[in-house]
C-alpha cells in the first residue's frame, strides 16, 4: 500500500486527509512512480480551498514530483522518448503528487535533470513553467529592461534566471533582506513601499518595456501602470481581478492557453536544468507525513525558497 494526501472536504491543508491507498497498475500509456520528493506550491491548497466549477471531491492534492519509474504499461514511451524501470523522472500537471507512489500519464514524465536533487527537480517545472510564460506573454526581448514583482520569490527567482539567458535586464522588487538573492540571479534589486515608482524609474534610466507581476498588490499594478505605457505588456499571476479591470493581461495553469505553452515548454527548461543553467534553490524538505506543517511555513509568504515533502526521511 501507498501513502497519500486527499481532500475530502474543501477547507486549509489541516482539513486534508493522510490515508493508505492502492496506485493502480499502469495501463497503455501510464506509468507508476516510487515519489522521492513532492513539490509544494500555493497552487496545492489554493485548488482545494472552496468549491470549484467542475472539481468534485476527493480530491488528490500536489501536481509535481520527482522520483522513479517502478512500472511501465505497454507499449508506453515517456514524455522525454523512452524509459526503463528505474529511471529517475519528474512529472508534471499530475493530480496527487503528495504521495509515496503513485500511477500517471507518461507524456507528463520526463528524466530528471542530474544536475538537481530529487526535491529540487520536484519544485522545477511549476514555477518554471510560468516565469516562462511571464516572459513569452510580455515579449521580452534582448536589450529589454522589464519590471519584476515578487523578484525573490519562487516564481521570481526563475523570471531572474530565464531572462538572464534571454539578455534581458530585470529591475525587481524585493525586500532588502532578499537583495542578495535577487542579485544572486541578475536581478537589480528596488525595495517595496513608498516612492517605488521613483525607485524603478532611477534604476531604469530608460524606457521599462514590461512588467511581471508575481504578487498582485495594488502597489505592483499601480506602479507597473504607470511605468509600462503598453498594457498588453504587463502580466499578472496573482491578481486577475485588477487586469480584467485595467486591461491587462493574467495567466493561470487553468487556462488553456496557458497550459498549452506550460507543456511545450517543459522540455525547453529541463534541459536548461541539466546544462546547469536553471536551479531551484531550496529552504527546507518535511516529511510527506508533515505537510499541513510545510504550507503553514509557505503560507507566511517568506520560506526563503522551496519547499518538498520526501516520503522518506
Amino acid at each position: 500500500m501507498a501513502l497519500h494526501w486527499v481532500a475530502r472536504s474543501w477547507g486549509a491543508p489541516d482539513s486534508w486527509a493522510f490515508e493508505e491507498y492502492e496506485p493502480t497498475a499502469p495501463g497503455e500509456g501510464e506509468v507508476t512512480i516510487r515519489v522521492r520528493a513532492a513539490g509544494v506550491n500555493p497552487a496545492d491548497a489554493k485548488h482545494v480551498a472552496a468549491p470549484r466549477a467542475g472539481v468534485e471531491l476527493p480530491v488528490p492534492i500536489g501536481y509535481e514530483v520527482s522520483g522513479e519509474i517502478v512500472a511501465i504499461g505497454p507499449a508506453t514511451r515517456i514524455g522525454s522518448g523512452d524509459a526503463e524501470l528505474g529511471d529517475e523522472v519528474v512529472a508534471f500537471r499530475v493530480q496527487g503528487g503528495y504521495a509515496s507512489s503513485l500511477t500517471v500519464p507518461a507524456a507528463k514524465v520526463f528524466a530528471k535533470p542530474t544536475t538537481l536533487s530529487h526535491p529540487e527537480a520536484a519544485n522545477l517545472l511549476l514555477v518554471g513553467t510560468t516565469a516562462a510564460e511571464m516572459l513569452a506573454v510580455t515579449g521580452a526581448s534582448p536589450g529589454d529592461t522589464v519590471l519584476l514583482h515578487g523578484a525573490s520569490g519562487a516564481v521570481g527567482v526563475s523570471v531572474l534566471q530565464q531572462a538572464r539567458l534571454r539578455d534581458v535586464r530585470v529591475i525587481g522588487t524585493a525586500r532588502p533582506e532578499r537583495f542578495d538573492e535577487v542579485r544572486r540571479f541578475g536581478g537589480i534589486p528596488v525595495a517595496y513601499g513608498a516612492g517605488l515608482e521613483e525607485r524603478v524609474r532611477a534604476e531604469a534610466d530608460g524606457p521599462i518595456a514590461a512588467a511581471l507581476d508575481a504578487v498582485g498588490t495594488d502597489e505592483a499594478i499601480d506602479v507597473s501602470l504607470a511605468v509600462v505605457p503598453d498594457r498588453r505588456r504587463i502580466v499578472t499571476i496573482a491578481n486577475p481581478a485588477r487586469a480584467s479591470a485595467d486591461g491587462f493581461l493574467a495567466i493561470a495553469g487553468s487556462m488553456p492557453d496557458s497550459a498549452r505553452f506550460r507543456d511545450e515548454v517543459r522540455g525547453e527548461l529541463i534541459a536548461l536544468a541539466q546544462n546547469g543553467d536553471l536551479v531551484v534553490p531550496l529552504a527546507r524538505t518535511f516529511l510527506l507525513a508533515d505537510a499541513p506543517a510545510a504550507h503553514r511555513l509557505l503560507a507566511t509568504g517568506h520560506p526563503g525558497g522551496k519547499l518538498a515533502l520526501l516520503p522518506e526521511g
